[in-house]
C-alpha cells in the first residue's frame, strides 16, 4: 500500500496546530503555536480570545508544518481536522479553513474526534517504536483540561470502537488542577506548576477524603434527583458509575483548607510576586511558597492521582483487558505516570503513554486518527460543522 501523507489541524481549545503524518505511523512534522500568554492574566481560557488567536494563527501553522515536513498543499493526500468536542468558536476556525483547502485543492476531507486523536496519539508513539501490535481489549483513560473519560477500545477492521464506562460528573481533572492552582495563586496554567512544586511538599499532610458521588449527573438534566437515583436503572448502568469521577468536592476542600488556616495573607504575596516575574521559575514559586502550602499542593495532587490510578486499574480488573492508555494533557504529570507504571506493574497489565509532547493538544494526533478513516475513504461531507459535544463512539 502506498504511504499517505495527511495534513492535520487542530484548533478544539487554545493550541493553534498543524501536521504531518505518513501512513499514521511517523510524525513528519507537528507545529504548535500556543495561547498560554494570552489567556495567563485571567487564570483560564476565554474563549472569545482563543478565537481571535486562532485566526491569527491558522495560516502560518499550517504553512510552517508543510514546509518542515517538505510537503506543499498539493502533495498531501489528505487533510483532516478536529470536529469536537471542544469550544465552538475555537472549532470552527480549524474546520473553516480546513474546509477550504479541501475545496481548493479537491483532497479529501477527514473530521476526527478530539478524544480519538488523543487514543491515537499512543497508538502513533508505539508505532514509531516498531510496536505494531496492540493486545485487546484496551482500555484508555483519556484526561486533560477538559475531559476525564474512560474508553473501553476494541477493533473493527481498520478503526476502532470506543465504550465510555467512566467519566467525570463535574470537574476534569485538569480543571480541578488549574483552579486549586489559581486558588492558591500559582498562576496558569495550573498543572505543570503542581506537578513542580508537589515533591517539595508532604502529601500525608492533608488527608482529603475519596470522592462520593451521591449528585445526579450534570450531563443527564432530568435525571432522577439523588434520592432516587438509582431507581429503574439496569445493575450494568448502576456498575458503571462505579468508574465515574468527581473533582469539584476536593475543590472545595482545598478552599475550606485555605480558609481555615487563614491562608490568604502568603496565597496573595505569591500572586503578587509571581505577578510581576515573566516566566517565574521553580526557584521563584520555592521562595514565596511556606510548607503549608507545599504541602497543600502535595496532598492535592496525591488525591487526584490515587482517585484517577484507583478507579482504571478497578475497571481495567473488573473488564478484563489486555492492555492501558493513559492520554491527554495530565498524562504528562510525573506522578500520574510513576504511579501508573508501578500499580500496573502488579497487575501484570502493560501502560502506554504518549510522551510529553503528545500529551497535550497537536495535530499529529489528528492526522494519525484519521489515517483509519483515509484508508475506508470515510470522508466528510462538506456540510459538516464543529460539535462542542461530539462523542466518541
Amino acid at each position: 500500500m502506498p504511504d499517505a501523507y495527511i495534513l492535520g489541524i487542530e484548533s478544539s481549545c487554545d493550541e493553534t496546530a498543524a501536521a504531518v503524518v505518513r501512513s499514521g505511523e511517523q510524525i513528519i512534522s507537528n507545529v504548535v503555536a500556543s495561547q498560554i500568554a494570552t489567556h495567563q492574566p485571567f487564570g483560564g481560557v476565554v474563549p472569545e480570545l482563543a478565537s481571535r488567536e486562532h485566526l491569527r494563527a491558522i495560516v502560518p501553522v499550517v504553512k510552517q508544518a508543510l514546509l518542515e515536513a517538505n510537503q506543499t498543499y498539493e502533495s498531501v493526500d489528505a487533510i483532516a481536522v478536529t470536529q469536537g468536542p471542544g469550544l465552538a468558536g475555537a472549532l470552527l476556525v480549524g474546520i473553516s479553513y480546513a474546509k477550504a483547502l479541501s475545496y481548493a485543492l479537491e483532497k479529501p476531507l477527514l473530521a476526527v474526534n478530539h478524544l480519538e486523536g488523543h487514543i491515537h496519539a499512543v497508538l502513533l508513539e508505539e508505532r514509531q517504536k516498531g510496536n505494531q501490535e496492540v493486545n485487546f481489549p484496551v482500555l484508555a483513560l483519556v484526561v486533560s483540561g477538559g475531559h476525564t473519560h474512560l474508553y473501553l477500545a476494541a477493533q473493527r477492521n481498520a478503526g476502532w470502537t470506543y465504550e465510555n464506562i467512566g467519566h467525570t460528573r463535574d470537574d476534569a481533572a485538569g480543571e480541578a488542577f488549574d483552579k486549586v492552582a489559581k486558588l492558591l495563586g500559582l498562576g496558569y496554567p495550573g498543572g505543570p506548576i503542581i506537578d513542580r512544586l508537589a515533591p517539595h511538599g508532604d502529601p500525608k499532610a492533608v488527608k482529603f477524603p475519596p470522592a462520593q458521588i451521591k449528585h445526579r449527573d450534570r450531563r443527564t438534566r432530568g435525571a432522577d434527583d439523588d434520592r432516587n437515583h438509582n431507581r429503574g436503572k439496569s445493575e450494568a448502568a448502576i456498575e458503571r458509575e462505579r468508574f465515574d469521577f468527581s473533582f469539584s468536592g476536593i475543590k472545595t476542600a482545598v478552599l475550606r483548607y485555605v480558609e481555615v488556616h487563614e491562608m490568604h495573607p502568603i496565597i496573595e504575596n505569591l500572586r503578587q510576586a509571581m505577578s510581576n516575574i515573566l516566566r517565574p521559575k521553580l526557584e521563584d514559586y520555592l521562595a514565596y511558597s511556606d510548607r503549608k502550602t507545599l504541602d497543600l499542593v502535595a496532598s492535592f495532587q496525591r488525591a487526584i492521582v490515587d482517585d484517577l490510578v484507583g478507579k482504571t486499574l478497578a475497571a481495567a480488573s473488573a473488564h478484563h483487558v489486555a492492555t492501558l492508555f493513559v492520554t491527554g494533557g495530565v498524562a504528562a504529570n510525573s506522578e500520574l505516570r510513576s504511579t501508573f507504571g508501578l500499580a500496573s506493574a502488579k497487575q501484570g497489565l502493560p501502560v502506554y503513554f504518549p510522551s510529553r509532547p503528545l500529551s497535550t493538544d497537536n495535530a499529529a494526533m489528528i492526522a494519525a486518527a484519521a489515517y483509519p478513516k483515509f484508508l475506508a475513504r470515510d470522508f466528510a461531507p462538506m456540510d459538516f460543522s464543529a460539535e462542542a459535544g461530539l462523542v466518541l463512539r
